[in-house]
Parts: structure tokens; sequence; C-alpha cells
């Protein structure tokens, strides 16, 4: 190890084994007895198995906790490889499967929220003498809502490790806020107990900064865009995004780009397309990339695309080069149009369709975000479905409760959810048409079980579909496979303190060419007893985002790219790149990565965020209309006893847009069962 592995804190005494595909354990094992010993010893090499497993601690065991594990979480060791080999082998040997001889009214493959919801809207309709099995390839429920947890001096931090927030809660459809409703969370009081909790990083005058990094500018250097204590909006007078005369001086861009920063960052700006029709603009910008638009026609110095070139990312797992300039213009309020006078979006635009549809509607009022994100709507659902395996009956208690893991997949009970389990075939127990329930087979630690359903719902990937499925019609696989997902990666730092911050007044710093784009302190809320530091000199969670793309390519290629990135890129470089980008941004504020890390949760998703349709490389009205001809459409057409609900289903990465579909898909599974007929119905 050398002297600068040293002095980033590599060799600092958190638990770690590192693998190609991830970490088998670090900090969050050394919390569960018996595992830090165990993980040290000689055996089999446990990288393609999920890290608890690897140590014999299985789901039945009350030691099993997935929301301690650090490390490589998200899509971790043991979640993926099995799909993995049967995409390579194109099917799986079923010869072998051993019957469970278990027989449910319901199976559902998924148990990310839209597979959760699935379960508690058939159980809601048909009552709690239904038997529904849920099955996930992961160790934890919720999907990409995952709580990642860490205790640290007596004190418990949770932070989203994955899905963040109920997004414009105004906006959700009838069935996600009932669902929100019956599992007992009540928006308006979370937010008025936190009302306080939203002002606190203002009220140690925390604000935000850019950092320049020396590879790309030569020198490292870090600037605010308002002084400490600044007031709210001080820097917004007269120009947008906070981009002042001062702030822009302080940077170490050349003349020309800081001439042309104010310009397109200027309420007043010239019509960079005098000439044509706002119809005709609209057209122009919604096929030309926000890159070309900002080069191309607003003529800028390539350096402020610097600013910008993560644009869209959030949102669609790609940037600037990569989304429609009219995305830009319209739905994000980006620089660089106020002069083209285009037509404002209509208030109800596309209101009927679930998920926020990012740039081409209007943001919505508010979001709601609580400290684990929306991994508190899968407890809740979960405490739902299964009511003594989470303790507590309101919603602030599930913020401190402990899952019962051992208690999801009981004998005889309403709903059971089976961890670890990779389905791999599902199908008709007969001639399609005709069948009276269906077969279900998964891989669990090595070896493949089959359990029996009336019906199924397919509550995972699209992509993934047809190879579960392969009697699906060739139109209808071709329909699944056409949205690629989107990389993204969740990145959570427990660190001892968060005083560098306030010596330096920030609350985050945008770092749009190092590893991750940016650090932030998690945001300021609290649910029941799991509260949010209240002083610097307290521990807390830092949040970091990274998308993986490779600009310059087509979306699809770049999704791809960033995917196979993702899982070849070891823990120890995450460690590292994270480590060197805190003590760089943060090291004038006193920040030392050796001591104030705590702990490290990478969590990774190569299939991140749902694919929605983008003007650029799709037709226009699959992207500005709700029109049937969109692949999610063909694509999630039930065939026989199979249904399908996913956030995939709606092309839309939100919350309600999974429960939505999950809605839909159960609304068809009851009705099969009111109309038995209804099976013999082709799905074309």
């Amino acid at each position: 190890m050398n002297s600068n592995d040293r002095d980033l804190g590599m060799n600092s005494n958190i638990t770690r084994r590192d693998f190609l595909n991830g970490v088998a354990l670090t900090l969050g094992a050394s919390l569960i007895p018996g595992v830090a010993a165990a993980q040290q010893s000689s055996g089999p090499d446990p990288s393609a198995q999920e890290p608890l497993l690897a140590q014999g601690i299985t789901q039945d065991d009350p030691r099993y906790y997935p929301p301690l594990l650090t490390g490589m979480r998200g899509s971790h060791p043991g979640s993926f490889e099995v799909a993995h080999q049967m995409r390579d082998d194109g099917k799986w040997d079923l010869s072998g499967a051993e019957d469970t001889g278990e027989n449910y009214d319901l199976v559902v493959v998924g148990g990310g929220i839209s597979g959760l919801a699935a379960a508690h809207f058939f159980i809601k309709n048909v009552g709690r003498d239904a038997r529904v099995l849920v099955l996930d390839n992961h160790d934890d429920f919720g999907g990409h809502a995952k709580r990642n947890q860490f205790e640290y001096n007596g004190r418990t931090l949770a932070l989203n490790g994955g899905t963040l927030e109920i997004e414009s809660p105004d906006r959700y459809n009838q069935p996600a806020r009932q669902l929100l409703d019956a599992v007992g969370i009540e928006l308006d009081r979370y937010l008025e107990v936190n009302a306080k909790n939203r002002q606190l990083y203002s009220s140690f005058g925390l604000g935000n900064a850019y950092f320049f990094d020396k590879e790309t500018w030569g020198a490292d250097k870090l600037v605010k865009t308002a002084s400490a204590g600044a007031p709210a909006g001080a820097e917004d007078r007269g120009r947008q995004g906070g981009m002042s005369e001062d702030f822009v001086g302080r940077t170490p861009l050349s003349d020309q780009a800081k001439k042309d920063m104010l310009r397109i960052y200027g309420k007043t700006q010239p019509d960079y397309m005098a000439g044509l029709t706002p119809g005709e603009k609209q057209e122009k910008l919604a096929k030309m990339s926000y890159s070309d638009y900002l080069l191309n026609v607003a003529k800028v110095d390539k350096q402020c695309l610097w600013f910008v070139q993560h644009t869209g990312e959030g949102n669609f797992c790609v940037g600037a080069d990569a989304i429609p300039a009219l995305f830009a213009a319209q739905g994000f309020g980006s620089p660089g149009f106020s002069g083209l006078n285009l037509p404002p979006l209509p208030g109800g635009l596309l209101e009927d369709l679930p998920g926020g549809q990012h740039g081409r509607q209007l943001p919505g009022r508010q979001s709601v975000h609580f400290p684990d994100g929306n991994a508190t709507i899968a407890r809740l659902l979960v405490r739902w479905l299964i009511p003594d395996a989470v303790p507590g009956n309101t919603m602030e208690s599930v913020g401190m409760a402990k899952v019962n893991y051992p208690m999801l997949d009981r004998r005889d009970q309403t709903a059971r959810i089976r961890l670890n389990s990779t389905v791999v075939n599902v199908h008709h127990e007969g001639t399609y048409g005709s069948a009276k329930g269906v077969a279900v087979s998964y891989v669990r630690s090595g070896k493949t079980y089959q359990v029996k359903g009336k019906a199924c719902v397919m509550a995972c990937w699209n992509m993934f579909i047809p190879y579960i499925v392969p009697d699906l019609p060739a139109k209808q696989k071709e329909a699944l496979k056409y949205g690629v997902i989107g990389p993204i990666v969740y990145t959570s730092v427990a660190v001892r303190n968060w005083t560098s911050f306030q010596k330096l007044g920030l609350r985050s710093v945008s770092t749009p060419t190092m590893f991750h784009s940016g650090v932030a302190l998690s945001e300021a809320v609290s649910l029941g007893d799991l509260h949010h530091p209240q002083t610097p000199e307290e521990p807390i969670i830092l949040h970091m985002g990274k998308v993986p793309t490779a600009p310059g390519k087509p979306r699809k290629e770049q999704h791809e790219i960033g995917r196979m990135e993702l899982y070849t890129t070891t823990f120890d470089t995450f460690e590292r790149k994270i480590r060197d980008q805190l003590a760089r941004t943060l090291g004038d504020g006193g920040f030392d990565p050796a001591q104030d890390i705590v702990a490290i949760t990478v969590n990774r998703w190569p299939h991140g965020y749902a694919y929605t349709y983008n003007s650029l490389f799709e037709p226009l009205d699959w992207v500005y209309t709700q029109t049937d001809a969109r692949p999610c459409v063909a694509a999630r057409k039930p065939f026989g006893l199979i249904s399908i609900a996913n956030s995939d289903a709606a092309a839309s990465p939100h919350t309600d847009a999974a429960m939505l579909e999950a809605h839909r898909a159960v609304q068809e599974v009851l009705e099969r069962r009111a109309w038995p007929t209804l099976t013999q119905t082709s799905n074309g």
C-alpha cells in the first residue's frame, strides 16, 4: 500500500473483502454476531454468493438483517449471477427442479415496490384467506427502494440506497394514493413535524459550491455560489441559477467562457432561433440535444458545458448530450432559452400518465423524502402484508423498527416473501388458453425449486421477462426487450461529524468531472425516533451520486457501456475514489478521510431507472402523447394467467408508476378469477 492510500485511509479499520463483482461484507457485518469472524476464515470464494448466505446466515436466522450490510450493495454478489447464466445459455435446465408442494392464489415475481403493491392490491380485494408468495433475487425486499443503515456510537443513521422520494404527491394516481393511505402514510403530518428540519442547514449558513478538479482545470479549486449566510436568493437577482457575476468571476473559466456563462444565465437573452415560429422552434429543439443547442445555436464556449453536462442524468441516466434541448428548455428550466419566447407547457399535460414526465410537463408542487427514501414505503407495505414482521403500528414507528426477516416466509400466513430466489421460468400448466394454473421455478442457494399458482404477476424488469416466460408471442417479446434500463449509483458514506461542511459554509458540492458528480449532506428529515443530527458535531450520512455514461454514444449504447462499467468496477476502486474526492473537496474544512469516514455503502444499480422515451431517439408521439403505439403498452399485455407489473410497463421510473402498473396487473388477475373463460382469450 502506498503512502497516498494510507493518507486516504485505505488501511483504516473497516472490514472488507474485495472481489471482482463487489465486497462480501464490510463494517455492517461486524455488527452481526458471528459474521465478522467467519468472513476471515478460509474456504470457497463466496464472491458469487449473497453476503450473508456465504456465512451460513439464511433468511430464517435471527441474525439476518441486510440493511446493516455495507460495501457493495444494490445489485450485490449473489443477486444476478443466475440471471446472467440463463441469459447466456438462453434457458434454464428444469429437469432437476424440486416441487415444493406449495400452491398459491398468486405468485409475484419481484419484491420491489411494484411486486409488494401487487400483493397488497390482491389481498385487499380477495381477503386475507388468500395465499400469496413474493419471490425476489435480492437479499432484501424493496427492489431499488433499499435502506442503508449504520450504527455508530449509539446512533442509528439511515439513508436511501435507491428510490429517493414521493415525487409530486399531488399528482399521484388514485390507486397509489389509496395504497399510501392503507399502509399509514400521512404526508401532511410528516411535513409538519419536519418543518424545522427543513431550515436546519440554512440556519448554519450552509450553501452550495462547485469543485473544479485539477485533472480538468490544472488545479483544484472550490468556488461557493454564495457566501455562507447570504440571504436566500441574493445571487439570483437578475440572473438564473445563482450564476452571479461575482461567482463566475471566481471560476477558472476563460474570459470568453465567463462572458458566455453570464449571457446564457441572464434573464434577458437574444432569440437564437429568430425567424422561426414557436412550433418550428419546438420541433427543432425536440430533435436536437441540449449540448448541440448550446454549442451550435447559442454558440457558447465549450467550457460552459462543464456546468450543464449532467443535465437530465437524475431522470434519464444520460446527460446533456443525449436529452432533447426541448426537455431542457420547457421541463427543466435550464439556461440558454429565455429569449426564444417558447410557449409554456399546459398545466395538465400528460397528467393521466403515471410518474413525473420529466422534460415534458411542468414540475410538481413538492416532493416528500423519508430518511431512508422510499424504503419507508416498502417497509410499511411489508407491515401491511405481514404485520408480525415489522414492529409498530404507525408511520413514525417504522423509522426505527427492526424487520424480523425470519417471519417473512412462514407457513400458514396470507403473504410470504422469499428472498435470494431468482425466478428462471414461468409457464402455464397445460395448453395456453385452457390452463388452470402456472408453474414458477426459481433458484435458491444453487438449487432449483418449483411452486404452483393460480395466477402470476411479473413485477421484474421487462427485458428479462422473455427469458423467464419463453412461450410469450414474438411481438410481445420484442416490445419487452425494447427499453434498456439506465445504470445509476447511490453511494452512502457515514462520517463522524459534518464540521468540515460547517467550516466551509456548505451543504453540497457539485463535482462534474470527478468520479461521483456531487456530494451532499443527507436531507434533514426525521421519522419517529430516527432523528436527523442537529449539530455539526454529530455523525451523519453523506450522499454521493454517479451515473456512468459514455457521452457521444446513442442512449441505449450508453446504458450498456455504463452497466458493464458498474459490474467490473471493484469496491476497492470505488472506495479509493470516494476517499480521494472527499479529501480534496472538503480538505480545507479539515476533513480527514482516514479518520472521519465510518463506513461506505455503494449501491450500484446496473439495471437502475426504467427506460423513458426521448425524442432524439424515438418518434415524437411516443414522447409527447399517450399513444398506444409505445412499446410499453404492447409489452404489458396479459398472457393467459400471467400479468405484467413494473415501472417499465409505464416507461417511467417513478414509484407511483410502479404502483399503478401493479394495480392494473391485479385487476387483470381479478377479472380472470371472476370470469375464468377469459384465460382462453389470446393476448394477440
